[in-house]
Parts: C-alpha cells; structure tokens; sequence
C-alpha cells in the first residue's frame, strides 16, 4: 500500500498514524512478553466480535416472530389523556418494536450481541483460572529464582514490533469500520470526507473490496433506504400517538363539517374540501428545511389554529379531523411529484369508505381535484 507524505494532513491518516504510534508506544513500555500477550488478546477479540456478531444474527432471526407475536397478543393501547414525553417515547418504542421489522431484528440483535460477549468473556476468564490454577505450582517454583532483568533493549525492540503489528490490525479494524459506514450511509455526515481520503481509498480498493465490496455494493443501498424508511415510519407512529389526543374545537369542527354527509365517502369529501381551501401551504416552513435544515415541529391543533402548514401537518390535521368523524383514516408518507419530471417528500392521507381505501390529498386541493383521482399512484408513491 503506497502512501503519499501529503496524505497524512486528513483525518484519516491522522487517525491511522496515531493508533500505530501509541501501539507502537505501548508495545516497548510493555516489552516482548507484555506485547504478545496483549497482541493475542485483541486476535481473540477479532474472534470474539465475529463469533458474537454471527450468533446474534440467529437469535435475532429465530426469537424476532416470538416477539412480534406476544407484543400483539398484549395491550399496548396508550392511555387517556395528555402523555409525558417519556410516555410518548415508551409507547412509540413499544409499538415500533411490535410493528417494524427493522426495529425489532436491531433491537432483538443488539441484546443477543452483548449476552453473547458477556457469556464469551466469562468462558474465557473461567479458563485463564484454570489455567493459572494448573501453572501455580510451577510459578511458585520460578519466583524462587533470582528474577531476570526487566525491559532490556532486544525485549523493547521486540515488544514495539508486535505493538506495529498490534497498531496495524487495529487500523484494519477502523478502516472496515469507515467502509461499513460509507457505505450504508453514502450522505451521512462526514462520509464524503472519509472517500475522498487516499488512505482510505487505497485500504478499501486493495483490501476491503475484494471481500466484502460486491455484497455491500449490492445490499448496502437497499439496506440504507430501509432503514431510512423504516425510521421515517417509527417517527410517523409518534406523530399517530401525539395525535390520539384530539382538541374540542378540531372534534367540534369535524363533527359541523360532516353534518349532512351521507356516507363515509362523503363525509371524507367534505372533508378533503375544508382542508384542502382552508389551510394554506407554509412556504416559509419548506425552505427553512431544505436550505437550512431547521424543522419547525406543529401539531394538529398549531395547523387548525395557524391555518398553515406543510404536507405532513396538513395530512395530520386531515387524519385527526376524518377520526373525530368516525372515520378510518391514515397518514401515508412516500414520494410526491415535483411537476418537473422528478419526485420528492411528501405526505397524503388515505381513508376507508366501504371495503375499500380511497386516496387523497389535500396539499394539492388548490391544484386541482386529488380526492381519489384516477391514476393517483403516477405521482404519489408511498413507501413500502
């Protein structure tokens, strides 16, 4: 692996040099001996993760439909009332973990991880007891001779070689850790940094890529997108929990809008009609988030009262005025048509009228009639 005197100005190979050094460091202050015992240690370790990680997969796998299975059969309603945040969180956390997959396989992998390392640390620590235990007699009979001089030049020397070798796997270590991250998280802080690194280039085109490159090239984008989906569904479950909890004047003024309806369609038609004319598009709110990245938080009820909002808080106040009604409603959040021939973020809603879901949204009510238009799946595409 060639590497350029420039290339140790990034952080990467900042990072590298500075894990090399003080293993290097470490490995003269603890000398040969001291070394190879610590250079063993991390090669167990290695082992150790890689076994862990392995096995926690299966248990993930295997107990994850237990799980799912017993979260349905308990009560998981949430109370009455207003929530605290921490009641809000618990309910969201626990439901998510009934509901998305992703959630529960993480969650399910991550406890079956640390028991597995916890249970390997104690085998291994039950047998260096045993082994000491069997060594102590031989011991005893060594400290009865006279004890050799510690930390000699050659055992210096030789203990700062397996510290390079020490400092090099671990560098290794941190290199598939970057190369796991970029590569799942392609727009993640930090990672277009992390490839533009020639260290990291270097260690991932001869090293890292022949071995796991076409797995993480193929699975990798699909994964991300999932997680990222799947995230934003767990957040759309809060915003469910926050909204259970509908004002007396949304109640009242779904319950006036729907008076003469005749049906489910119709009243989730007047509906449609009353957000769709009364609450404006909140322009202000839409740039702050895309050119500045700030997300000004409303509720329902700050949309009702302000009459202004962007897709998903329009959706909300949709979803929590067609249930006041005694409709079956639903946000549903995906990819809206741009009118430039491409897609972005957006958010609609969906209500049960007879057997069947019909699809609206009342963001685009201005622009033409979107309450169960013909070929309303060309542009709105909900996530799956």
């Amino acid at each position: 692996m060639r590497v350029h005197a420039s290339d140790f100005a990034e952080p990467v190979a900042v990072a590298v040099a500075i894990i090399i050094a003080v293993s290097l460091w470490q490995g003269m202050k603890r000398g040969a001996p001291g070394s190879a015992k610590h250079l063993l240690l991390f090669l167990w370790e290695t082992v150790c993760t890689i076994a862990s990680l392995a096995l926690a997969v299966r248990f993930a796998t295997a107990f994850g439909p237990v799980v799912e299975s017993r979260l349905m059969d308990a009560d998981l309603r949430p109370p009455a009332g207003e929530m605290d945040n921490w009641s809000l969180a618990w309910h969201t956390f626990i439901t998510g973990v009934r509901d998305f997959s992703l959630l529960r396989f993480g969650l399910l992998f991550l406890i079956g991880y640390l028991v597995i390392r916890l249970l390997l640390r104690l085998l291994a620590a039950a047998a260096l007891t045993l082994v000491a235990g069997a060594g102590s007699k031989a011991g005893a009979l060594r400290m009865r001779a006279p004890a050799a001089a510690p930390g000699g030049a050659l055992s210096r020397a030789a203990g700062a070689a397996l510290g390079f070798v020490h400092g090099g796997g671990r560098a290794l270590v941190l290199m598939a850790a970057l190369f796991v991250y970029v590569s799942l998280l392609p727009n993640a802080p930090l990672a277009a940094r992390i490839e533009s690194s020639p260290l990291y280039r270097e260690a991932s085109d001869r090293l890292l890529e022949p071995v796991a490159g076409g797995v993480m090239a193929e699975q990798g984008p699909v994964l991300s997108r999932a997680v990222e989906a799947e995230f934003r569904r767990i957040l759309l479950r809060r915003y469910e929990i926050i909204d259970r909890d509908v004002p007396d004047d949304i109640r009242e003024a779904a319950l006036r809008i729907t008076a003469g309806a005749k049906d489910d369609e119709a009243k989730a038609r007047a509906l449609y009609d009353w957000v769709g004319t009364r609450i404006a598009y909140d322009w202000d709110k839409a740039d702050a988030y895309t050119e500045r990245g700030e997300w000004r938080e409303q509720t329902p009820e700050d949309t009702f009262r302000t009459r202004r909002g962007v897709c998903i808080d329009i959706a909300r106040l949709y979803a929590v005025m067609a249930r006041s009604a005694g409709l079956e409603a639903r946000v549903v959040t995906g990819l809206g048509a741009d009118g430039r021939g491409g897609f972005g973020p957006h958010a609609w809603n969906e209500v049960r009228a007879g057997e069947q879901w019909i699809p609206l949204d009342a963001t685009w009510a201005t622009s033409g009639d979107w309450f169960n238009p013909p070929d309303f799946d060309r542009t709105h595409v909900r996530e799956t």
